[in-house]
């Protein structure tokens, strides 16, 4: 057994230092989380390894929009697994502002005021569907022509490269060679303003078993996968549904604040994965109980520093990762 270790603060202090002492001290969730950089480390130092992200849409109406949007820049995922409404809240922080509030203010003045409350995060609500449908439905004419057949991880790589926003996660996913699945693509504003679209090109087709095609020849041809997943859901459930088929994932790191008792996925610790197959029984892994805005920036800060110099990408759009 390892002694625990008083964590002893100085000035200055690395976020990655930091998180080696948190390892050390054998104090409950700082370990875990320390664990979880310890794993991710290996993960994203394996070459051979098919990288997944996973996450919901909420963490994107916040900053921590630019943690996700570095972890693609600095090419350190080779897939993401999302919501619709990442899709929603990634363009339209491009196009509008989002702002900070309070989870006790009044709903029903706010609704008046022609506001949304997400959490603590306020939207204006002409910054969210008014916005979304007046840019893409001009936008969607120019990407999606009639007769076209497109998949959801075809429309967010079109959308990265017509957006040509730096700030988008988007923008970085089609830039980087980063493949976006929503397997919910209808469960959201953008899905919303694609059936709207649809009303006047009866013609194209939304292929979702595309999307499984093209997921399962990226799972059926990995050396070895791994997973960082924030929070549950669909996302959460895709990613470990696919990994299944090729033995399950060599590394896992889960993100949650939900609770094991009452049986939900969310709530379902990754080591629960392990008795489906989902995660293999030899991988590494760990769950981390905790906020994703509090717990992800310093995962990744100490992360990053831990790895030599990385750069963003010099080829644009045609350059997919080499793991897939």
């Amino acid at each position: 057994m390892d002694k625990v270790v008083d964590i002893e603060l100085s000035k200055p202090m690395t976020c990655d230092a930091l998180v080696r002492q948190m390892r050390k001290a054998g104090g409950f969730t700082g370990r875990l989380l320390a664990e979880a950089v310890d794993i991710l480390e290996q993960m994203v130092k394996d070459k051979r390894c098919v990288k997944f992200l996973s996450f919901p849409a909420a963490p994107v109406a916040t900053g921590l929009r630019g943690v996700i949007r570095e972890l693609v820049k600095q090419r350190l995922v080779d897939v993401i697994i999302t919501t619709c409404g990442t899709l929603d809240h990634d363009l339209a922080r491009c196009w509008g502002a989002y702002f900070q509030g309070s989870f006790q203010l009044n709903d029903k003045t706010l609704y008046k005021k022609g506001y949304h409350r997400l959490g603590n995060i306020i939207l204006p609500r002409d910054s969210y569907g008014p916005l979304l449908e007046k840019h893409l439905q001009p936008i969607f004419e120019k990407i999606i022509p009639d007769g076209s057949r497109i998949t959801s991880s075809m429309l967010a790589a079109k959308l990265g490269e017509h957006i040509q926003d730096e700030s988008s996660i988007l923008y970085w996913c089609w830039r980087n060679g980063v493949k976006v699945f929503i397997p919910g693509l209808t469960d959201g504003a953008v899905g919303s303003q694609l059936w709207l679209y649809w009303q006047k090109h009866r013609s194209i087709i939304i292929d979702p078993l595309g999307d499984e095609e093209e997921l399962a020849s990226i799972v059926f041809k990995a050396k070895r996968s791994g997973a960082l997943m924030i929070g549950g859901g669909i996302s959460k459930h895709h990613t470990l549904w696919w990994n299944q088929f090729r033995g399950g994932l060599d590394y896992a790191v889960y993100i949650t604040t939900a609770v094991e008792y009452d049986g939900s996925l969310s709530g379902a610790e990754v080591r629960e994965a392990i008795s489906w197959g989902k995660v293999n029984v030899k991988a590494k892994q760990v769950t981390v109980h905790g906020e994703a805005t509090a717990i992800l920036p310093l995962m990744v800060a100490a992360l990053l520093e831990r790895l030599p110099h990385t750069t963003t990408a010099e080829a644009k759009g045609s350059q997919a990762n080499h793991n897939i």
